[in-house]
């Protein structure tokens, strides 16, 4: 097995992106980072498994925005096709992508490269003033670039680079076909980059569409939970959850807590009930419009929020390092989702809890989630 890079020098990048790595204080690449950067940068088309949390985001940005630096760029006085887009990441959710186009601007500084989001739920023809000029990276959902494709905002005639990132996200959201009318539009001979937590035959099916002749990688620790989590389960009547999730943040201090429950009617719920009782929560999901969206999450870096209730799908892409708690207020259907829920603690190198309330009738998953992840979940009593 070859050993992997332990440090960003070794990973073959320009020059101005390692100053911007050690800029934002990236120590070493991690495990997703040192398996995908290499062939990324070489132009490989790459199929990769790789978690939220694992540093995923800049395992694609890093060697991308490498490779834009490295293209011939026409001189300013040529004439620029009208909004060329030059890479084009595709996010699941507007929450994750606004987080992509953040580590962007970070990698760019001082590059001379341009970023734009192009995402639902803000104003359409701010973006469009932003993107008629052409974008050196456009990070998007993929219903918003279809609107601006079909206004003639831009164009993909020259895109050389397609990021699909959680792209069983983006199938569980039912973008599967978007995704392939977006591809159509590329020019044959571009580089395609799959990033997803899980490989279902689904996503396998949709790689072999898109990709040609991809290097599939993953990290060893991809099907195994962190070893700084603390994981515990309470078996309580559904009916009692909510009294005794309460009891148990009340009683302990456990800093920033994330909950998921499975849809946005039980988080609604939840919400409600917590902060009945007297705990800061708010609820998370895709009913509610990107401003609100926006500010609940404000309010839970900030603290005035404690407890963010929040469904899988809009918990994909919160980057927050200091989260102490995760509760599983439903037991996930599948062990990958149990894996992914928790990994929003224990980040950055800090040690946190993971407690699941489980109904009897979700014994049969909690038991599922034990023998798949190898996870010992110990027993303790409700509050």
């Amino acid at each position: 097995m070859t050993e992997l890079a332990t440090r960003f020098d070794d990973l073959g990048l320009d020059p101005r992106i390692l100053a911007n790595v050690a800029r934002a204080g990236y120590a070493a690449p991690s495990p997703i980072q040192a398996l995908a950067i290499p062939p990324i940068r070489d132009g490989r088309d790459v199929e990769a498994l790789a978690r939220t949390g694992t540093g995923k985001t800049a395992a694609f940005v890093l060697p991308t925005v490498h490779r834009l630096l490295a293209q011939a760029v026409p001189p300013a006085a040529a004439p620029q096709p009208p909004g060329r887009i030059r890479a084009l990441i595709l996010s699941p959710t507007r929450e994750l992508a606004s987080q992509t186009a953040g580590t962007i601007r970070t990698c760019i500084r001082g590059c001379g490269l341009t970023v734009a989001l192009a995402i639902g739920g803000v104003p359409k023809d701010r973006q469009t003033r932003a993107l008629q000029n052409g974008i050196d990276l456009l990070v998007a959902t993929p219903g918003r670039l279809l609107d601006h494709l079909a206004d003639g905002t831009i164009t993909l005639e020259e895109t050389g680079c397609l990021v699909l990132d959680e792209a069983d996200r983006m199938l569980d959201l039912g973008f599967v076909d978007d995704v392939r009318a977006i591809a159509a539009r590329l020019p044959t001979r571009h580089q395609t980059l799959l990033f997803s937590a899980t490989m279902s035959p689904a996503i396998s099916a949709l790689a072999r569409q898109l990709l040609h002749k991809p290097l599939r990688v993953a990290p060893p620790e991809q099907s195994a939970p962190p070893p700084r989590i603390r994981q515990q389960v309470i078996f309580t009547p559904a009916d009692r959850k909510p009294a005794t999730l309460a009891a148990l943040l009340r009683q302990q201090d456990s800093g920033r807590t994330m909950v998921f429950t499975r849809t946005r009617q039980a988080a609604d719920s939840l919400a409600r009930s917590l902060t009945g009782a007297g705990i800061a929560a708010a609820a998370l999901h895709g009913d509610h419009g990107q401003a609100r969206r926006d500010h609940t999450l404000a309010a839970f870096r900030r603290g005035t929020v404690r407890a963010l209730v929040a469904t899988d799908v809009m918990a994909r892409g919160i980057d927050i390092d200091d989260v102490a708690l995760v509760v599983n207020f439903d037991i996930p259907e599948q062990p990958e989702t149990y894996i992914h829920r928790i990994g929003r603690t224990a980040r950055a190198g800090r040690r946190g809890t993971a407690l699941s309330l489980c109904d009897p009738a979700e014994r049969q998953l909690l038991r599922e989630i034990e023998k798949r992840s190898g996870a010992r979940i110990v027993a303790i009593d409700a509050p």
